[in-house]
């Protein structure tokens, strides 16, 4: 049997991980206790690209969850740092909410409406047609397309509504241009938040309750993943959920109490 890479940090998931629509999964407050006390170094690491990391941690605090701003790594946030690592103070056109609006201003990028050097896409529920129409002619012109998240629907109230994903469908078949993707399952979010943690992947665990983004974009990143059985996969669905993803977390645990044990026995505290 293999020996559990060591836990050195942690980039946990939040909807279906640490809660359920506006209600905290039991255990997630005494989680993060517990990461505090012991100085394991954590991010929460998300795909929404709508929300700031203040808006990402008031949500949470109002849960029971304790949270600051520092403590949330978005994909807008990763994304506007993917470009801005390329090319700092680009020109950008961006088809997004004021989360990824804020996130690209505050890399030093350049909000604009004529001849962009990218087009960064998330999910936009206010954009108009002829907004879209830019964005599909600045790719076609050249314009590097990237896409924050790929997540083709996302849950509501009322059911399941379009994500970032379907807008993307539309410029992808409209530019004929394939986007850089950000956001899980890609690599490119985990090392954004490897970086931050200063932690390497070898010694960092992905925890969420989903195989086709947090376990896939665990074993892209070369990082350890544990599957919590609280979401999106349980103890009914499991197996053929990852027999679908094609990937294996490294440790399954059905609750947050039981992932709570295993942190106590693979942790490595930050002195």
């Amino acid at each position: 049997m293999a020996i559990p890479a060591p836990m050195r940090g942690l980039l946990i998931d939040l909807d279906g991980t640490l809660y359920h629509g506006n209600t905290m999964i039991e255990g997630a407050d005494e989680l993060i206790l517990l990461l505090r006390e012991r100085g394991i170094p954590y991010l929460f690491v998300t795909n929404n690209s709508t929300a700031s990391p203040e808006t990402v941690a008031e949500r949470l605090n109002r849960m029971g969850i304790p949270a600051v701003p520092s403590d949330v790594c978005t994909s807008a946030q990763a994304a506007a740092a993917y470009v801005a690592d390329l090319r700092p103070g680009a020109r950008v056109f961006a088809v997004g909410e004021s989360g990824l609006q804020e996130a690209l201003r505050n890399a030093g990028l350049e909000l604009v409406e004529e001849r962009p050097d990218y087009v960064v896409q998330g999910l936009d529920r206010g954009a108009t047609y002829a907004r879209l129409a830019d964005a599909v002619r600045f790719i076609r012109e050249g314009a590097p397309y990237v896409l924050t998240n790929p997540d083709v629907l996302l849950p509501s109230d009322g059911g399941f509504v379009p994500g970032a994903g379907s807008i993307a469908a539309l410029l992808e078949r409209a530019s004929g241009q394939q986007p850089t993707v950000i956001g899980k399952p890609s690599a490119i979010l985990m090392d954004a938040a490897l970086a931050r943690l200063d932690v390497p992947a070898a010694h960092a665990w992905v925890v969420g309750d989903n195989p086709f983004t947090d376990i896939a974009a665990g074993y892209a990143a070369g990082c350890s993943s544990l599957l919590v059985l609280t979401g999106f996969a349980n103890a009914d669905n499991c197996e053929t959920l990852l027999e679908q993803a094609g990937c294996r977390p490294d440790e399954i645990v059905p609750d947050l109490r039981r992932l709570m044990e295993r942190i106590e026995a693979l942790a490595v505290a930050v002195s």
